[in-house]
């Protein structure tokens, strides 16, 4: 199956490509080296069989054809590679250790024939030789044995051609392996998802511990698993929430209408049960809105709006708004630190952001107590935080307290949807700021740090 899969794949089919280029190339590469050679090395036969040619002509210049036979022979004891052939009118043999003619040889010009030597233990000989006619009518055969020319060239051809079916057919092994690895890997990663798709999100690819770009591969997906599960896991719990936390508006509300309904009209009671009514579906509604207006901040719809804003501004807005509502539970609420603190980021944003913050310390913390915000120039950025000393929100809660709907239970049984800190959470993350909750002992320290503004 495997097998299969590997032939017919993509990778396979390119590495196939790569193997013939390279295969191509490798091929012209031994060619232009054979050519070259046998170039080479016949030019340097040709050189050596054009000078002997030319003494002999020079012998038959100064001494006629005594002279030239008489060398000939000199040259023939010798016993070297030369073949020498003089031959008169009639093709008749006049001196030289060929037997006859080479037949279909040109006059004048280049040859290369096959012919018995008597000094050679095969008998035959490759020779190349260039043929001419002398003045008085004699053709003269200069050549020299060329057998291991012939066979050197030989062995080339058969090392090159070893050498690129041997390259080849590694090149084919390793685009095979390589192949075969890839796809079971591909098939790993779709056996992986087939299983997610029938039973869940929680099977993730397995790893080899190779640390390769397939291990990396694969762990990013399988952190985009973690994060995909870990999402579904929020879209139950927020529809959990908004489920629980619908039902008891709408059943106070369906209990008084039902009660209305079954009572004598009175302008009155009516009236407030119209109130009552409204008070709820406006809660109801503001939980929608909330929601809606977290996921507008969390698809960065609104960057549009940054601009350069001074944080302390801002703050003081929060604080004059809060002031009347502190006041209630005698809390005192005061404003702190540099006089001036910019960012870079959406006003009314910040705006909700500093007024949730403000509104849980004044609903969550002690009463009488005292709620401080602060504005500063840190090394890191700039800061704003919102300190309290009430109860706190333990340790391990800490990143709780971001979700959508999550509310301490302590907290359960005051105004609110549990949705104030998403917001913030929402818009921290826009502006690209990092919160941090501390222990303000006693109390909850909220921190909110912004990234340097360029300047």
């Amino acid at each position: 199956m495997l097998l299969a899969k590997t032939l017919s794949s993509s990778t396979f089919r390119l590495a196939l490509i790569a193997i013939g280029a390279f295969g191509l190339i490798v091929s012209v590469i031994f060619a232009y080296v054979y050519w070259s050679t046998l170039s080479y090395v016949r030019d340097r036969s040709d050189r050596a069989i054009m000078t002997e040619q030319a003494s002999l002509d020079d012998a038959y210049a100064r001494s006629g054809r005594d002279g030239l036979t008489a060398l000939m022979a000199q040259r023939i004891a010798n016993k070297g590679d030369q073949v020498y052939l003089l031959v008169g009118p009639g093709s008749v043999v006049l001196a030289g250790n060929l037997k006859q003619w080479p037949a279909d040889t040109a006059v004048d010009g280049w040859t290369e024939f096959r012919t018995s030597l008597p000094q050679l233990p095969s008998g035959t000989a490759l020779v190349r030789a260039v043929t001419k006619t002398l003045p008085g009518g004699d053709r003269l055969l200069v050549g020299r044995d060329i057998s291991d020319l012939d066979g050197f060239m030989a062995q080339i051809r058969a090392a090159g051609i070893a050498v690129v079916v041997l390259i080849i057919g590694l090149a084919a092994a390793a685009s095979i392996g390589v192949t075969r690895r890839t796809v079971g890997r591909i098939e790993s990663i779709n056996a992986t998802s087939r299983a997610i798709m029938l039973s869940g999100l929680d099977q993730r690819i397995p790893l080899r511990g190779s640390h390769d770009e397939w291990d990396r591969v694969a762990e990013n997906l399988n952190l985009m698993l973690d994060r995909i599960q870990t999402l579904m896991g929020d879209v139950k719990q927020v529809s959990e929430n908004i489920a629980h936390d619908l039902r008891t508006p709408l059943t106070r509300m369906r209990g008084r209408l039902e009660k209305a309904y079954h009572t004598p009209r009175n302008g009155e009671g009516d009236a407030a049960l119209i109130g009552d009514t409204i008070a709820d579906l406006d809660a109801v509604l503001g939980m929608f809105a909330s929601i809606t207006r977290i996921s507008e901040i969390e698809t960065r719809a609104r960057k549009g709006a940054f601009r350069t804003v001074n944080l302390v501004e801002i703050a003081g807005e929060v604080v004059e708004l809060y002031d009347a509502a502190a006041e209630e539970v005698t809390t005192h609420l005061d404003l702190a630190g540099d006089p001036a603190v910019l960012v870079t980021g959406d006003r009314d944003l910040l705006f909700d952001a500093i007024a949730n913050l403000v509104d849980n310390a004044i609903k969550h913390g002690r009463p009488g107590g005292r709620v401080t915000v602060t504005c500063d120039n840190d090394e890191g950025g700039p800061v704003i935080s919102v300190a309290d000393d009430g109860p706190g929100i333990p340790a391990e809660q800490h990143d709780r307290v971001f979700k959508r709907f999550y509310r301490l239970e302590q907290s359960r049984y005051t105004p609110g949807n549990g949705l104030g800190l998403s917001l913030v959470a929402a818009v921290a993350s826009l502006h690209g700021a990092r919160i941090e909750l501390r222990d303000n002992a006693p109390g909850l320290l909220c921190r909110l740090v912004f990234p340097p503004t360029e300047t």
